[in-house]
């Protein structure tokens, strides 16, 4: 969008809000029954289209703030409508908060992560293409006249959101530490193994976080703080600080839960889906601004990773694995 004159800015503003929701929530179904191949379900040997988890983590996810910071400063949509004043406050702090979660999500975090498990190539594809379009419709929509009317004179809405930001962010980071911890004494203990392995693996299972014997070195069982209810406590922190981040930002996408019922039935009924596609682009859903787009697309896309990697749990720990403990949602899901 940086280089295009107002109007076509403005057109291809709208196509990438609209398709950006549209293929998330059509991914979502393919999600629930093939494992995106990282992390716990990472692709084993040096396959050719294998890459280093660590590296292409950092580069895909650096995407995200590149594009973010380049709409914000530039955008053609701001640059066609001034603000005689520049953005307001709560613009800078929001933008902020955005640039913060991506500092620790594209740097530091992998940095401070003691091995990482490698990745099919089509994860990094997936994520700098996700990232662009995310980064720069965020930038765009928060350096806007738009978000500059809404923000000038901040809500109570602004103050809640950007509590429930930060109380996620902090809850992401510390449940990441968990994991990291144990990964971090399953590093020192594989170590130790090299020499006395028999020795090991049976002091090991009087541990709570012992791993099961066929597992791997790199995984066990998380206890603590929201652990205790579900499997995914950071993706669940990571809902509420992007939905307090939309909060903050952003009007409400639907005016009544009527319309939100109808307009989420209308990406969902097959009967209306044909509709909505060949619908112009200025046309879909104009109160459903990036922010908001960002929670959908975050909870439909990680959704399903949660409900196949508490599978995956409860597979290979099994009766070791809490019973109570639920995927993502507490006492629900």
């Amino acid at each position: 969008m940086l280089n295009l004159a107002a109007n076509e800015a403005r057109i291809f503003y709208d196509a990438s809000r609209k398709w950006f929701t549209i293929v998330s929530i059509f991914v979502c179904p393919v999600l629930l029954v093939i494992n995106a191949p990282f992390g716990r379900f990472a692709p084993s040997g040096k396959g050719l289209f294998n890459v280093d988890g660590r590296i292409s983590w950092i580069v895909m996810e650096i995407v995200s703030p590149i594009m973010f910071t380049l709409s914000f400063l530039s955008s053609p949509l701001s640059r066609a409508e001034p603000v005689a004043f520049g953005p307001s406050s709560a613009q800078h702090i929001l933008a902020a908060a955005y640039l913060i979660h991506y500092a620790n999500r594209a740097v530091i975090s992998p940095l401070r992560t003691p091995s990482r498990s490698k990745s099919n190539i089509i994860v990094p594809l997936s994520g700098v293409a996700f990232n662009i379009l995310n980064g720069s419709l965020m930038g765009t929509y928060l350096s806007s006249p738009a978000a500059f009317a809404y923000l000038c004179n901040p809500q109570p809405s602004f103050y809640l959101g950007l509590g429930l930001w930060v109380a996620g962010f902090v809850g992401n980071i510390i449940h990441d530490e968990i994991l990291l911890n144990l990964r971090r004494k399953s590093n020192a203990t594989g170590k130790i193994s090299d020499n006395r392995k028999n020795d090991e693996r049976r002091n090991l299972t009087n541990e709570k976080t012992a791993t099961a014997k066929s597992i791997s070195e790199h995984y066990a069982i998380p206890y603590g703080l929201l652990y205790k209810y579900v499997s995914y406590p950071n993706y669940l922190c990571e809902w509420a600080e992007w939905l307090g981040f939309a909060l903050a930002a952003s009007p409400l996408p639907f005016a009544t839960i009527s319309h939100a019922g109808g307009a989420i039935g209308s990406l969902l009924s097959p009967s209306a889906i044909s509709t909505v596609i060949r619908a112009p682009s200025s046309l879909f859903e104009p109160r459903l601004t990036p922010p908001w787009i960002f929670v959908l697309n975050e909870i439909v896309l990680m959704l399903p990773r949660a409900y196949r990697g508490h599978q995956w749990y409860k597979e290979k720990f099994g009766q070791s694995y809490p019973k109570e403990r639920k995927a993502v949602v507490p006492f629900i899901l």
